[in-house]
């Protein structure tokens, strides 16, 4: 499945009748690569959790290359190509690495899962391991992997690299890039860590208090330290 746009129009969303997303509004080109960052308690999270489905939307419409998806439950955006790693990792604690992997293979052949294995060895070694064994690092490769084997054309990553070593970091960021830079799949990544995801982004969205507070390309942001102080309160180098 090739990488898909992803247009985001007025969205406002949240859970019940709370709303923690208001009028929200973006594009990402299919390949592009969109960071969104901000202070915690911002509503990134929530975001990335409206597009998939699992949040109540209030308004807007969501599409991936022209097809509305607001209104489909997360199962269906799935089989449309949307991919979704959360912060909580969500992978089956009681099941072996394998076996996690295996749910994500959609229709695709067993066969596939030597596609997971190739991008993350250290999963190969522990594929009999149960989820409860694997490292916090160890973890977040399984999330990935197993998203990653249903193909998306969108790829959502809710701070994937969040409480991981910095080798750890560097191993999945590297393997992130080089998936990105085939051009394949689109990618929105939330992230703390921001440095990492100028590094990594063409294009950033910063949300303050569940709105767009600014939005452009990362090299602006970069050079803007006074923006980055006043919307993010962290420094970059």
């Amino acid at each position: 499945m090739p990488a898909a746009r992803l247009e985001v129009a007025n969205v406002s969303a949240g859970y019940g009748a709370t709303r923690i997303i208001t009028d929200m509004s973006f594009d990402v080109a299919a390949g592009d690569r969109l960071a969104i960052l901000g202070r915690n308690g911002m509503g990134k999270t929530t975001l990335l959790a409206t597009l998939m489905g699992l949040s109540t939307r209030h308004a807007g419409q969501i599409k991936v290359d022209g097809i509305d998806l607001a209104d489909l439950r997360t199962s269906s955006r799935s089989r449309l190509g949307v991919g979704y790693v959360p912060q909580t990792r969500g992978i089956f604690r009681s099941l072996t690495v394998e076996d996690n992997l295996s749910t994500g293979l959609k229709d695709r052949p067993r066969s596939a899962l030597a596609e997971a294995y190739e991008m993350f060895p250290r999963l190969a070694e522990r594929r009999h391991h149960l989820g409860m064994q694997l490292s916090g690092g160890e973890q977040q490769m399984l999330s990935m992997a197993r998203t990653l084997l249903g193909k998306p054309s969108i790829l959502l990553l809710d701070e994937p690299l969040e409480g991981l070593a910095p080798v750890i970091c560097d191993e999945l960021m590297s393997m992130i890039s080089h998936m990105a830079a085939s051009g394949d799949v689109t990618v929105v990544l939330v992230e703390q860590q921001i440095e990492r995801a100028l590094d990594f982004a063409s294009r950033v969205l910063i949300l303050e208090r569940g709105r767009e507070a600014w939005s452009g390309a990362s090299s602006e942001l970069r050079s803007n330290q006074s923006l980055v102080d006043r919307l993010l309160g962290v420094g970059i180098h």
